[in-house]
């Protein structure tokens, strides 16, 4: 009686929606065959979906970024500390800090502060040509980004605050996040640091 023989042979590499589908053949004495095909598309999506996780794409990113570590009026001080100036805005991206600042000369410098340590991770001068528009909108205030991000921190973990230098309503504009995701974006005033709600929040 002759022995049993497998033969295992990979027939096929095809690609199915994105995804790859191998193909097993397993013959016996009796010709009889049996093919069995397992398709990867949803080990790639999980692939993409632990990817997007670590490059800060969930909701709660920013928020658990912040949450225990460098506040955003902190950002600003360690900013202006290394490049001084004027901070004009301050945002949680990309797992750090990154604060604009209006130098001397009007000259503008990016500056990624970690939001663990607070420490500069780095600093970049950049090309904008909008420095007399933001001085002319800051002309006469006594609220400072870094007060902004203060004041807005009673409503929330403060993840931006930025200057709008735009039309007669100028002030700070700051958003908050809670720890379930939910975003709110409010206003601060120039020379009061007064908080409300921005009216075009939805």
């Amino acid at each position: 009686m002759k022995r049993n023989i497998v033969i295992a042979v990979v027939t096929a590499a095809a690609l199915v929606g994105g995804g790859t589908a191998t193909a097993l053949a397993v013959a016996g004495d009796d010709d009889d065959t049996t093919s069995v095909t397992r398709t990867d598309d949803d080990r790639d999506d999980r692939a993409e979906d632990r990817s997007d996780d670590r490059n800060g794409d969930d909701d709660d990113g920013a928020v658990r970024a912040a949450a225990g570590g460098v506040t955003a009026a902190e950002a600003v001080t360690a900013a202006l500390k290394h490049t001084p100036g004027t901070a004009v805005s301050a945002e949680l991206d990309d797992g750090s800090w990154e604060v604009d600042v209006l130098a001397e000369g009007d000259t503008w410098h990016t500056v990624r502060i970690a939001p663990d340590s607070g420490k500069v991770l780095g600093a970049q001068k950049d090309d904008e040509d909008d420095a007399a528009e933001v001085r002319a909108a800051l002309k006469g205030a006594s609220v400072t980004a870094e007060d902004a991000a203060k004041a807005a921190a009673a409503k929330g973990t403060v993840v931006s605050v930025d200057l709008d230098d735009d039309g007669d309503d100028r002030g700070w504009e700051a958003e908050t996040r809670a720890s379930g995701g939910d975003e709110r974006d409010w206003r601060v005033g120039l020379t009061t640091a007064s908080v409300t709600a921005d009216r075009d929040d939805d």
